[in-house]
């Protein structure tokens, strides 16, 4: 009978035939003939190779470091690159210290001197002020001749004058005699009208102005006029003050406006107190001479 017959003798322990196999020296029992092992090929029966060393130990898996000569870099060693690799510097970087402040200085010099010009052109394009009253000749004797400019900053020049246009009326009373009103100023009421309005009109903003404007370009200082506009612009000033003091009830009940007469009164803005600047705070005037008012002008007679 063979010894690997199944069942030949009930009191043979199951293992091979020198008796029961061996524990693993890790304490894991060996697999049974009849219980093939997971891993590796078994002989016929399910027999494992008589070439295999069942006593064996099992070596556990280890990771085994590369071993460099002595002298040269690991593979996670970082070394230093050689000179001739190494980024050369350009600019002053690649100066001495003594030739690296030099360079410095000369910018520093070289940045005021244009900071200086750009301020010295400013001043010499810009209205005339506070600065270039104090030194006029200064800047005329930077820009002259070299740096002479031909242009102007603000065109047309920012006002430094109060402009205010008033008008006054000849009214004809209920009994045929005649009184004049005294001076209506008319920009002070629009810029009443201005103040604390979010959106005010364009007729309070630059009606008044632009008609008086127009007139100062269409007339000369002797109030001429100096083209064919002249007699447009005064007739549109006419209307205008004539509606003004329409609204303002210069005639009384029964009274008719004949006659108005417009003038401006020109006061120049006081500067700073911290300037030494002095200038007259006494307004000069522009008087027009008397306009008849035409009869369909809306300024007759009150009812």
């Amino acid at each position: 009978m063979d010894v690997y017959d199944e069942g030949s003798d009930p009191r043979q322990e199951s293992g091979g035939p020198d008796g029961p196999v061996p524990d693993r020296p890790d304490g894991s029992a060996q697999n049974a003939p009849d219980d093939p092992s997971p891993s590796g090929p078994s002989g016929p029966g399910g027999r494992e190779p008589a070439s295999a060393d069942r006593g064996a130990p099992v070596m556990p898996a280890t990771s085994v470091a590369p071993v460099t000569p002595a002298g040269e870099p690991g593979p996670h060693q970082v070394t230093a690159l050689p000179d001739a690799y190494a980024v050369p510097r350009t600019g002053i970087a690649a100066l001495s210290l003594r030739y690296q402040i030099a360079a410095a200085l000369a910018l520093a010099v070289v940045a005021v001197a244009g900071c200086v010009h750009v301020a010295m052109v400013f001043l010499h394009v810009a209205p005339s002020n506070t600065v270039t009253k104090q030194h006029g000749r200064a800047i005329d004797d930077w820009i002259y001749p070299e740096f002479e400019q031909n242009w102007k900053l603000f065109a047309p020049n920012p006002l430094q004058q109060n402009i205010a246009v008033q008008v006054r009326a000849e009214v004809r009373t209920e009994d045929g005699s005649h009184r004049t009103t005294g001076w209506y100023d008319l920009s002070a009421l629009d810029g009443a009208a201005i103040d604390g309005n979010l959106l005010p009109s364009h007729t309070q903003q630059n009606e008044l102005r632009r008609a008086w404007d127009f007139y100062l370009a269409t007339h000369d200082n002797e109030n001429r006029p100096a083209g064919m506009r002249g007699d447009l612009s005064q007739r549109y000033l006419r209307s205008i003050v004539g509606l003004r003091l329409e609204r303002e009830h210069a005639a009384g009940r029964g009274e008719a406006v004949e006659r108005v007469q417009v003038r401006s009164s020109t006061t120049n803005v006081q500067p700073p107190r911290w300037s030494n600047e002095k200038v007259s705070d006494k307004p000069m005037y522009r008087v027009l001479p008397w306009w008849p008012v035409p009869t369909d002008s809306g300024t007759g007679a009150n009812a």
